[in-house]
């Protein structure tokens, strides 16, 4: 990424800590699909755990994809670089808040339904 043209060094360090921030999304994004393997063989109380577990994990993968973008904040940082990262990071911040948003209802269902 240093060679590439016309990327100034703020913005390399800001699209190097994005990328960990988001290998980091990534972790627990298939963290939480091993879990949810895991809710298969679950009941109960087990079965929320688990749950609980995804929940929170893919609420930090969300965090991580925020974060990313902490560091283009500023007028500093206006450029191609930042619209950029910023369009691709949203994209896959909405796609991450979608699944959190069925993974809670999924949970929701199962304890209106097993009290």
């Amino acid at each position: 990424m240093t060679k590439v043209r016309g990327i100034k060094p703020r913005e390399y360090l800001a699209a190097k800590d994005c990328i960990e921030n988001m290998g980091d999304s990534v972790d627990r994004l298939s963290q939480s699909v091993r879990e949810l393997g895991r809710t298969g063989r679950a009941v109960g109380r087990d079965f929320l755990w688990h749950m609980s577990n995804v929940q929170t994990w893919v609420s930090a993968a969300i965090t991580d994809e925020s974060t990313c973008l902490d560091g283009f904040a500023g007028h500093l940082m206006d450029g191609n670089v930042k619209v950029a990262i910023k369009r691709r990071i949203n994209n896959v911040a909405q796609v991450t808040s979608n699944a959190l948003g069925l993974v809670d209802s999924f949970a929701s269902r199962h304890r209106a339904r097993n009290p």
